[in-house]
């Protein structure tokens, strides 16, 4: 079929389709996709096209673009689609698509193999739906896969890019950040974690050597009385930021563990914690 050139005369305008038809479609590239052996040349077919089409069609029902989502991630499981796939605005789709539930877990998996790759990533830099949107399905609380896919995600994207984290700082993502590390799955959980370490060693870096006071025109130098005072009111402050953080957090979460009746024993974990056992 492949041979044939079915996917270069896919229908040019899905509105025309009626909801079987799409459905038809949508599972036989669905199959096509699935076949390792099956090759596909995006850039010169329809085929990205037709499913971007099927997915922002407000008619079509969930079966038809679970299916359609099914394809998009089996072609961004090999790395040499990803121009193709990002070319044809596959990542703004998929992001619109994230904040429904039903879709999410599909749409997250597609999302984190096109990350990984220079042209996914940088779509998804210049997305103004991110991080905000990825900072949202944190909060699923219900839903910890598609919190341990957001926080994957998140990693990537914040890894060594400071001016990401400080998006993200913007954002409010520190505070989601918390209650995960808190109450979310052992994997989301060590995500959660990693970017804090990521957010408390950069400040860190910017209460260094630049936030003390200078002596004599000239900042204290290393291993003086003075650079080490200054170290130790750095230490002070950060661990007042942690605690004001957690006792802000812990009254938050408490407050909605009390509907499950769980609150006492939120109560304890957060107050048997440390802030020397947390990396933020």
């Amino acid at each position: 079929m492949v041979e044939a050139g079915i996917l270069s005369n896919l229908p040019k305008n899905t509105n025309l389709l009626d909801e079987p038809t799409k459905h038809e479609f949508a599972e036989l590239l669905l199959t096509l996709s699935s076949l390792a052996n099956t090759p596909f040349p995006l850039a010169s077919s329809e085929i990205v096209p037709f499913l971007i089409g099927i997915l922002e069609s407000g008619s079509t029902n969930v079966e038809t673009m679970e299916s359609c989502i099914g394809t998009l991630c089996n072609l961004s499981n090999i790395l040499d689609n990803a121009g193709a796939l990002v070319s044809n605005g596959v990542v703004d789709t998929l992001l619109k698509l994230s904040s429904t539930k039903e879709l999410s877990e599909k749409v997250l998996g597609a999302l984190g193999c096109l990350v990984v790759t220079l042209m996914g990533k940088k779509a998804m830099e210049n997305s103004q739906m991110v991080p905000e949107t990825l900072i949202e399905i944190l909060t699923w609380e219900d839903n910890p896969k598609c919190q341990e896919l957001s926080a994957y995600i998140l990693m990537i994207l914040a890894h060594q890019s400071s001016a990401q984290r400080q998006k993200m700082a913007k954002s409010g993502i520190v505070q989601v950040l918390l209650e995960v590390a808190l109450l979310g799955s052992p994997l989301a959980q060590k995500r959660s974690l990693k970017l804090l370490q990521w957010f408390r060693d950069e400040r860190q870096a910017k209460m260094g050597p630049h936030s003390g006071p200078q002596t004599a025109g000239r900042m204290a130098a290393i291993g003086s009385p003075e650079n080490d005072r200054v170290t130790q009111e750095g230490k002070k402050m950060m661990k007042s930021l942690v605690k004001q953080s957690l006792h802000k957090n812990l009254e938050m979460i408490t407050t909605r563990a009390n509907a499950d009746g769980e609150s006492s024993k939120l109560k304890a974990l957060v107050i048997s914690t440390s802030s020397k056992s947390l990396p933020y």
